[in-house]
């Protein structure tokens, strides 16, 4: 889950965007550093520097109480790896009718690496087939 890939960025910094998404639909604007160390189960200094590292990039932004908060950018790095986690988790339960957490595990190294024209095919072809591509 830890390796190299689009455009220069860590697959790691489109996990925590990815997360503090998450995070931020269930408590909005009340996502900590620590709170994604915690639902990632990495260390609290690990995510503290790439925060500051997404912070510089523009990616995030912190409130007046120090909340992780997506910029434009972020929000749509992490929109579109999460559209990629779902239908892929779907895609590998359904179609290769593994356990979810096979599913999710898997989902999480190829939602990094997987092309836009595969993505897209995979999607559409769902949709057609049984609506299981709907994010």
């Amino acid at each position: 889950m830890w390796c190299m890939k689009k455009e220069g960025m860590k697959e790691s910094r489109e996990d925590y965007l990815e997360t503090i998404l998450i995070l931020n639909k269930k408590s909005p604007g009340e996502v900590r550093p620590v709170d994604v160390a915690n639902h990632l189960g990495i260390t609290k200094p690990s995510v503290t520097r790439a925060m500051t590292e997404l912070e510089k990039d523009g990616h995030i932004t912190r409130n007046e109480k120090g909340r992780l908060l997506l910029t434009e950018s972020g929000r749509e790095i992490a929109e579109n790896v999460y559209e990629k986690h779902q239908v892929i988790t779907k895609l590998f339960a359904k179609c290769a009718n593994v356990s979810e957490e096979t599913a999710e595990s898997d989902a999480c190294k190829v939602e990094h690496v997987i092309s836009e024209e595969t993505f897209k095919g995979i999607k559409s072809y769902l949709d057609a087939m049984s609506g299981i591509g709907e994010g």
